[in-house]
Formats: C-alpha cells, sequence, structure tokens
C-alpha cells in the first residue's frame, strides 16, 4: 500500500513598493537631500558643517531608521495624523440617540464609523424568490455580497483529499483572473468566539418531555451550565465583490444603475456555485439585508450575540412570533466607538487589529493557519483573507515592473560594493518562478490578511494579544499591530464587509 506524502506550500512574494529599492519617495527625497546638504560645507564654507552634518544624519536616520516595524517617516506621518484627528476629535463616534434622523422618514439611518460611513446595504432579489443583501460603496463603486459557508476542513482527511481540496479553491481564483471578469476582490472571512450556550440551553428547554425524570433533567441541567458556556462558535463567511466600472456594459444591459449592478452580481453568484461545490463549500445561505446588519452588529456589540442567539432560540415563542430573522439595518453600527492609537473601543469591548505583513518563508502544510483561530475563553478571534484576482495583462506588468525594480536594487548594491544576502537571492528566485507560471497560464492573485482579537474585558488585552502572536509565529507568519489605523483595520479583520487590498499598499 502505498502512503501519499503531504503537499508542502510556499513561494508568497511580497510586493515591491519602495520608490528606489526598499525606499519610499518621502524617504528617497530624504537621502537625496540629505547628500545635498552634506555637501554644503566644500561651498559655503567649514563653519556651516556643524549645522549640515546633524541635519543630514538626521533626515538619513528618517529613511532608514525603524520604529515599531515601520520607517520613521511613515511613523511620524501616522503619529502626526492620529494626533490631528484625536485634537479634532474625529476619532472618536457617536451613534444610538445622537445620530441625526432623516428629514424624510423620520427615522436614524444606519450610521457606521470611519471608512464604512459611505457603505449602504441594499436591498435585492436573489433570482430565487428571496431577498439579497448587497453592501454598496459609492466612493469605490462596488457591490459586495456574503454568503455564510461550511466546509469539511482539512484536519481530519488525508492527504489526497487535502491536496485536492486545496487544487479547487487555487482553480476557483484562477476563474477569476481574466481581463473581463466583473468581480474585483473575493474575501474569506472566519470568526473564533465563545459561546455562550444560550441557543443550545433554549432548544434543550422545549425538547424535553413532561414526564422525563427528573434525576436526568438535574443531570442534563448541570451538563448544560457547564459545558454551555465552554464551547465555542465559528463563523465562515465567504464575500464576493464587483466593480460597476468593470461590469458597465452588463450593468447598463441589466438596467443601469444600483438596480442593474445587483442584477449583474446575482447572475455572478449563480455562476459559481458550481466551482463552489467543487472546492467542497456548502453555501447555506446568501445573507439578506437583516442578517447582514446582523452580521456587522455583532462584531461591534459581543453581548448582542447572546441577546440575538436567545431571540433565536426563542423563536417559537409567542413574544417573538412573527419576527424575522436578523436586525434592522438601521440599527448595524455601533452606540459609540474611539479609534486610539494601538486599541480600538467599540461599545462595550476593545479591539486589536493585526496585518500579516511576511507568509511562511518555508514550506509548510495546507493546515498552517489552523493555530491562528484556537478557542479562547477570554477573547473572539477573526481572520480576514483577501484576495484581488489580476488580469494577464496586468499581471504581466505588475510582475515586469517587480523585476525591474530587483533589478535596479542589485546593480546598486553592486556598484557599492555590498554583497547580496541569501534573503535577496531567494526573493529574487522566488519572483522568476512566479512569472514563470503566469507564463504557463497560472493565474495571479493578489493576497492579504488582518487578524481582529476583541476582548470584553480590557484587563485580558495584553494577554490576548500575546497568545494571537504566538499562535501567529506557531503558523510562520510575521503580524504587525495595525498602530494608527485600528479602526480601518477593525473594518477589515472583523467584518466581511470585503474591506481592504487599496490599490497601493499603505504602511501600517
Amino acid at each position: 500500500m502505498t502512503v501519499s506524502q503531504p503537499v508542502s506550500y510556499s513561494g508568497w512574494q511580497s510586493e515591491t513598493t519602495g520608490f528606489m529599492g526598499r525606499l519610499s519617495g518621502p524617504g528617497f527625497g530624504m537621502v537625496a537631500a540629505a547628500a545635498l546638504i552634506a555637501t554644503l560645507p566644500f561651498n559655503v564654507g567649514w563653519q556651516s558643517a556643524f549645522l549640515c552634518l546633524p541635519l543630514s544624519l538626521f533626515l538619513l536616520a528618517l529613511a532608514f531608521g525603524q520604529v515599531m516595524g515601520l520607517s520613521a517617516d511613515e511613523w511620524i506621518s501616522l503619529a502626526v495624523r492620529h494626533q490631528i484627528s484625536v485634537a479634532t476629535r474625529r476619532n472618536l463616534f457617536f451613534s444610538g440617540a445622537f445620530a441625526p434622523r432623516s428629514a424624510a422618514t423620520g427615522r436614524q439611518p444606519m450610521d457606521l464609523p470611519g471608512t464604512l460611513a459611505r457603505l449602504r446595504i441594499l436591498d435585492a432579489p436573489d433570482g430565487l424568490g428571496g431577498q439579497l443583501g448587497v453592501v454598496h460603496d459609492p466612493a469605490a463603486g462596488t457591490y459586495s455580497a456574503i454568503a455564510r459557508i461550511t466546509f469539511p476542513g482539512l484536519a481530519l482527511v488525508d492527504t489526497d483529499q487535502q491536496a485536492a481540496r486545496v487544487a479547487a479553491w487555487a482553480a476557483f481564483l484562477r476563474t477569476y483572473c481574466t481581463e473581463d471578469s466583473p468581480l474585483t476582490r473575493i474575501a474569506v472571512h472566519q470568526r473564533c468566539l465563545p459561546d455562550d450556550g444560550a441557543a443550545l440551553a433554549g432548544w434543550t428547554a422545549r425538547h424535553i418531555s413532561a414526564d422525563a425524570p427528573d434525576a436526568a433533567v438535574t443531570v442534563l441541567s448541570e451538563l448544560m451550565d457547564s459545558a454551555g458556556p465552554a464551547a465555542t462558535a465559528r463563523e465562515t463567511y465567504l464575500t464576493v465583490t464587483l466593480s460597476a466600472s468593470r461590469a458597465r456594459l452588463a450593468v447598463k444591459g441589466a438596467g443601469g444603475g444600483q438596480t442593474g449592478a445587483a442584477a449583474v452580481l446575482v447572475r455572478e453568484l449563480h455562476a459559481m456555485g458550481q466551482a463552489l461545490s467543487t472546492a467542497s463549500l456548502q453555501v447555506v445561505e446568501w445573507l439578506s439585508p437583516r442578517m447582514v446588519a446582523q452580521t456587522v452588529r455583532t462584531a461591534y456589540d459581543p453581548d448582542a450575540q447572546q441577546m440575538l442567539a436567545a431571540r433565536k432560540a426563542g423563536a417559537e415563542l409567542p413574544g417573538w412570533a412573527g419576527t424575522a430573522p436578523g436586525l434592522d439595518p438601521d440599527l448595524a453600527g455601533p452606540a459609540a466607538a474611539e479609534t486610539g492609537w494601538g486599541v480600538y473601543r467599540h461599545d462595550g469591548a476593545w479591539s486589536v487589529s493585526y496585518q500579516v505583513r511576511t507568509w511562511p518563508q518555508s514550506e509548510v502544510y495546507a493546515t498552517v493557519l489552523q493555530p491562528l483561530l484556537r478557542p479562547r475563553q477570554n477573547a473572539r478571534r477573526s481572520l480576514t483573507m483577501l484576495y484581488e484576482p489580476i488580469g494577464p495583462r496586468r499581471a504581466r506588468q505588475e510582475l515586469a515592473r517587480d523585476k525591474a525594480k530587483r533589478s535596479s536594487a542589485r546593480h546598486l548594491r553592486a556598484k557599492t560594493g555590498r554583497d547580496e544576502s541569501e534573503d535577496e537571492r531567494r526573493e529574487e528566485a522566488v519572483a522568476r518562478a512566479q512569472d514563470a507560471a503566469r507564463a504557463a497560464g497560472q493565474g495571479v492573485v493578489r493576497m492579504t490578511a488582518v487578524l481582529t482579537v476583541t476582548v470584553t474585558d480590557f484587563d485580558e488585552m495584553e494577554t490576548a494579544c500575546a497568545e494571537l502572536q504566538a499562535d501567529a509565529a506557531a503558523s510562520g507568519l510575521e503580524v504587525r499591530r495595525m498602530w494608527g489605523a485600528q479602526d480601518t483595520g477593525f473594518a477589515t479583520g472583523a467584518l466581511p464587509l470585503g474591506q481592504g487590498l487599496p490599490d497601493r499598499r499603505m504602511g501600517f
């Protein structure tokens, strides 16, 4: 009997975002200014060296120095921007009773903080007689649909099935690496949160027979009290984002405007059904507007999870009869939020978000990310993985630009007498292999991930963060706390709205 060897994966390539080598545009300007200032004493007199040389060294320190994983100029830019936000109180958000009411309807509209304020939850027919919640971003011109999905997992299957499922997911992503694909982003979001046991207790109470022995009822009640709250619930969502600009002809043909865009998005969702099944992903439901609102609300207010679970468990009771599942979209946002330098406070919870900056450098197995979502009783975790399929023409241009940057950096190192490090040789080899795979017909996908840890007791925050960083290290990931951008990190990492992956990567 032949036993298959586990398939390993590697070759993730970091984007080169430097203007020259690893220097940003401002950093390159600082180096040039430092070189110019250093030559001034030769022209204006040696007395000026006491001023020019310290200033030149200061500019070089800003260009090449590192603060909390960021270049010094990036860190200063973020710090100044954050302090201006604090001084003008733009880091504070108040909704609920403080939200302005609409003059037309007299109701308080959906009110979300920060970068999410522009979003709108639209109601569109799903083509099967139900309603689909479409998240519309008018600034980006995108329309997103969210599905709650289940999957069989990888840990308890043999290596052949693991490899087949990973290959099927890769084939699903490669399907959209075309020039005419209207889908601009695909996001996978998973939450791991403590389960209070309310749903389990409610179901048990409704199904206990009237003539059940008292001893059995007592034992069952004690079991529910102890084991129920110790359970862990996992929720997995798939978010598909359509670009109205890419699909403008199809949108125009479907009636134009928001109605046409929603129709094109629904058509794409139906078309991908077979591909999702091939990847062993089962769509439980495409979320309605009320379910989208519930998903957003429970991320901002963990206590709402218990209330909604209890209401769902008691849906058959007279008090809840006729109540639609989910939550009114007008109530999706938090009552209050505050963005700190390293912590985001929202309603009765605190969150810290991390961006995955470096993927494993060595070869890893398909189960590499399992440690990130281990059950934790003191905190809830969420992970969002964002994929942006790139068309062949743009992929060729991006890889050619990346190759040119690496070649320029290599020539610069040779001229300055620096030896090429083994890391730099490896990165160049990976880049060549990636370009060869693209030329052979493989797809190129931009990918990033954001992790968010949320606690309801601030004293548990540092412990929860330390545990998350330890689990990330066990997975071979290098994560960085999103200093000065925790509200943006929460919107990406804790919510399945498909936010993230800007056109140009920013430093956090």
